[in-house]
């Protein structure tokens, strides 16, 4: 063999055994940086309260609430359900609803509000059902003391 013909050998099995090597996928955004971030979060949640507050079946459960303490609560339980790097600091989901009265009917209207707001905000399906997954988590605990 000559020369020529063992440096086009040598080059070619260097180009298959390169296309072999295994490369660094990048890593996974977090579904927190898949909703948007602060921002995104932040718009998620305020589509979400003018959804509750013009549904007569539920706005009923936020009469005597502090709005802006629920957005900011929201807010941060969304971020830490989606591991941004808040921590939720409100009270725990079956002290905050104990004896309010909120029936499945109730909590699928919200989880349906939700959802048309994760879609009305361009959230592709997987986020979106992440999200709604990680926050269904929650509803034993929303529905325990009812």
């Amino acid at each position: 063999m000559s020369l020529v013909h063992r440096l086009i050998v040598i080059a070619l099995l260097a180009l298959l055994l390169s296309g072999c090597m295994q490369r660094p996928t990048p890593p996974t955004p977090t579904l927190y940086a898949q909703l948007g971030g602060e921002a995104g979060v932040a718009a998620i949640v305020e589509d979400f309260t003018y959804r509750l507050a013009g549904d007569d079946e539920v706005v009923v459960f936020f009469a005597n609430s502090n709005i802006d303490r629920f957005v900011a609560s929201l807010e941060e339980q969304i971020c830490h359900l989606s591991d941004g790097p808040c921590v939720y600091s409100g009270p725990p989901m079956d002290r905050a609803h104990q004896h309010m009265g909120i029936t499945d009917a109730h909590f699928n209207a919200l989880v349906e509000h939700m959802q048309q707001t994760l879609i009305d905000q361009g959230v592709p399906p997987g986020p979106r059902n992440r999200l709604l997954g990680r926050l269904a988590r929650l509803h034993a605990d929303i529905m325990s003391l009812q």
